[in-house]
């Protein structure tokens, strides 16, 4: 699991930042890439990577804002071009559809691939399958905006086969089969339980990844217990009044959010253009003040999230 940052920016793109987007790739659990956010010129900066567009499999957007959808209809096409077939879902505030469908009709293009889209109406779960859960969860921001919860579950723990042993079971096809059943019949009528010849449970990671929006203290409660935070920080600690009518969050704020909720790694981005060169060390600087465990996201930066 890793996080791949196309577009850190906000607002407008700039020489050093374009606007938003940040894939999240499965490629190890599910072959698979999920895309957070879709700005304009997103599918310019996977050019830039290893990113295969006809990998993804799911784009959730967290607002409408066009900094965070206009690259949308144009990723979607190129992505029939280069020869994606399988199946795409796109989870995203009301009015998503009515975006794509226009843009897509009014623009002549047909896909080769299945869309499906999926307009958020309330809080709580959003997907789930057996390995994973992806939860939303309400922001504050100028439009309806969204963060996600991406929730692996636990995994069964490693075969002992000391243990199994000690039972005079000796290394083989049988092994897998314990590992996959409750409870496993030998050919001399023995009865194994799983549960007697496994370690731990290996305990899945968790990420939130949130849209634009002001500072919201009580988020703490949904947040406890994650592995890496991804929270915008459009504005320096000592613009809050600015960052509140403008509907975003300071550096301080965002690092406050991270220490009370006791995640593991805070990700700054969403980064207003008015910053940069040395500015940009100060903005950490204050953030690492407050939780150590801060990294700016610049982009094409890439993280591996490792549990907390």
């Amino acid at each position: 699991m890793e996080l791949f940052f196309l577009g850190t920016g906000s607002g407008v793109p700039s020489k050093d930042r374009n606007v938003s987007s940040l894939v999240l790739r499965l490629l190890e659990e599910r072959g698979t890439t999920w895309i957070f956010d879709c700005g304009e010129a997103t599918q310019h900066q996977i050019l830039n990577t290893n990113i295969r567009p006809r990998r993804i499999e799911k784009i959730f957007i967290t607002h409408l804002h066009g900094d965070h959808i206009y690259g949308l209809p144009g990723l979607l096409s190129s992505r029939s071009f280069q020869g994606g077939e399988t199946a795409v879902t796109i989870y995203g505030p009301i009015g998503l559809k009515s975006y794509i469908d226009i843009s897509l009709q009014v623009s002549g293009t047909k896909l080769k691939y299945p869309l499906h889209i999926k307009e958020i109406f309330e809080e709580g779960t959003l997907f789930e399958d057996d390995a994973c859960i992806v939860e939303v969860i309400k922001l504050q921001h100028g439009l309806e905006s969204y963060g996600y919860l991406i929730k692996e579950k636990d995994k069964l723990g490693e075969l002992l086969p000391e243990r199994l042993k000690e039972l005079g079971i000796t290394p083989g096809p049988i092994y897998q089969q314990i590992k996959q059943q409750e409870e496993t019949q030998l050919n001399d009528g023995q009865v194994i339980f799983r549960k007697n010849v496994i370690g731990p449970a290996k305990k899945g990671r968790k990420v939130a990844i949130l849209g634009d929006t002001r500072y919201i203290p009580s988020l703490k409660e949904k947040l406890i217990g994650t592995d890496v935070l991804v929270h915008e920080a459009t504005f320096a600690g000592d613009e809050e009044e600015m960052a509140y009518d403008y509907y975003h969050s300071t550096v301080k704020q965002a690092a406050t959010l991270a220490k009370y909720s006791e995640v593991g790694e805070l990700i700054l981005t969403h980064l207003s253009s008015r910053y940069h060169g040395d500015a940009i060390k100060q903005l950490e600087a204050e953030a690492k003040a407050i939780f150590e465990n801060t990294t700016l996201a610049f982009d094409f930066y890439q993280h591996k999230v490792m549990q907390k």
